[in-house]
């Protein structure tokens, strides 16, 4: 058997590898006999190349892809697809699908609270004024009774491996997380391009998501109505992510609407526009944020959002996935605090640990932050998408200077976080197969109870060194194999 076709070049230096769990200088497992890299070492590089760029093709043709806004207008791209999927056992699954579930429990029971009793708040486990102080703190929903308390419906919680291979979250994503449609594609695509490397390979299934989806946004609709008209509601084409409103729609068998499509009338009722009149929506999974939602509370200006959409849900009348306000709970800073939200409301250890997070906003961090910049990767709060991220060990000493002013200026609006060695996984480049960093964002959906897609996105950072996958920045996406 021979492992050094493929990978020769192939090294992971310190770096936990997807792959072969740790990595000599030849990128071979010491026994040597993982399954997926003899499958994978029977390939030539010329065999890969070309698959992945028909591959890359189908993406293109069936418009599979998202938009990068610059200063020279909107682009619309591929998102990167490598054909060398990630692997996931099933122990490791069973305790991330454990994990993720206990966290987004805990999230939608901090959400519950802080919009009621605020009780949390009252024992002084999360500071006042970060939550009623937050810009997605929204007041207007103090007192709305939710269907099952269920704020984020759908979760997408960010998760790293250390250089030891354990798996830690690095931030929680409540609002609207993209990617499950390039989760669900990619499966389709490998199926596709490369059905001789799935042959007989048990993994877990991951084609079920739209109806699951839907069966979750049925059980959280207004709980009078039996048989709930559901909508997708999208800012519009000119969204970046438009590729996966569309595809979440046609998978659940929704309308796709945008906010001129609905109105709400006198009695609080949310209808759609149809040729054939009027017809009553009940549920909407809005891809909108808050502040576009309804104008009549929000942005005056928004051209996106309903009218009367906060009256209807107030009225009981329509049910809106995620809810407004669920942005709280994916704040940076709150996600400081998550060890000891769990424990408050489920009296339970969290069983997947935090990156270790220095909170800028408490003196005795700041203070630490300042003195040890170049070590630290900072983040602001607010920020989504991998922008405004200084990362200490790779700044040069203007941007680490132009960050420590920021902080003495405005410390309540970053975190700071260690620098972690990101596991990496044998990545397609033009070099040959290398290795490159990863993460994983499994997708939560919750009703009564809250189901995990399982795998995940597997983001991949393109560019050699990089730890920034975002698509944004250039990061690219593999399939995500759970083993049986």
């Amino acid at each position: 058997m021979d492992t050094q076709n493929l990978f020769s070049g192939y090294d992971a230096g310190e770096n936990y590898c997807e792959i072969f769990g740790t990595s000599n200088s030849a990128g071979i497992s010491p026994a040597g006999e993982d399954p997926l890299a003899i499958r994978l070492a029977k390939y030539k590089l010329k065999t890969l190349n070309q698959r992945n760029k028909n591959a890359e093709r189908e993406l293109h043709n069936l418009g599979i892809t998202f938009t990068v806004y610059s200063d020279a207008g909107a682009i619309d791209r591929i998102l990167p697809f490598d054909p060398l999927p990630r692997k996931i056992s099933s122990e490791d699954w069973g305790r991330l699908d454990d994990g993720c579930r206990q966290r987004v429990k805990a999230l939608n029971a901090f959400l519950t609270d802080i919009y009621s009793e605020q009780r949390i708040l009252k024992d002084g486990i999360v500071p006042s004024d970060l939550v009623l102080g937050n810009d997605n703190f929204r007041k207007e929903m103090i007192g709305v009774d939710l269907p099952h308390n269920t704020y984020t419906h759908i979760s997408g919680v960010d998760l790293v491996r250390d250089e030891s291979g354990e798996f830690l979250v690095l931030e929680d994503n409540c609002r609207a997380p993209s990617g499950v449609s390039y989760v669900i594609e990619n499966r389709h695509l490998m199926m596709r391009s490369f059905p001789d490397l799935m042959e007989g390979v048990q993994t877990l299934p991951v084609s079920d998501y739209g109806n699951r989806l839907r069966s979750m946004l049925t059980e959280t609709s207004p709980a009078h109505i039996e048989n709930p008209n559901i909508v997708l509601l999208t800012p519009g084409v000119f969204n970046s992510a438009y590729f996966e409103h569309v595809f979440l729609a046609r998978e659940m068998g929704v309308p796709l609407v945008e906010g001129r499509d609905l109105i709400v009338d006198d009695e609080d009722q949310v209808f759609m526009k149809t040729i054939s009149g009027l017809k009553r929506v009940d549920m909407i999974y809005r891809r909108i944020d808050d502040s576009f939602l309804d104008p009549e509370v929000f942005r005056e200006d928004s051209m996106l959002g309903v009218p009367g959409i906060m009256r209807a849900l107030k009225a009981g009348k329509v049910g809106i996935a995620n809810a407004v306000g669920a942005g709280v709970a994916d704040d940076k800073a709150i996600y400081a605090y998550m060890p000891r939200i769990i424990k408050y409301y489920l009296d339970e250890e969290a069983i997947l640990k935090n990156v270790k997070t220095f909170i800028c906003r408490e003196e005795d961090d700041l203070a630490y932050v300042l003195e040890h910049l170049e070590e630290l990767v900072v983040k602001p709060v607010g920020e989504s998408g991998g922008y405004g991220i200084v990362v200490g060990p790779k700044a040069t000493k203007s941007e680490l200077t132009e960050i420590a002013s920021e902080l003495k200026k405005k410390p309540e609006k970053y975190i700071a976080q260690p620098m972690i060695n990101l596991s990496v996984c044998p990545t397609l480049t033009e070099k040959g197969v290398r290795a490159r960093h990863v993460d994983l964002r499994p997708f939560v959906l919750t009703g009564k109870e809250p189901w995990v897609l399982p795998g995940g996105l597997t983001r991949v950072a393109m560019r050699e060194g990089s730890i920034i996958v975002n698509s944004s920045q250039g990061g690219g996406s593999k399939d995500t194999w759970v083993m049986r």
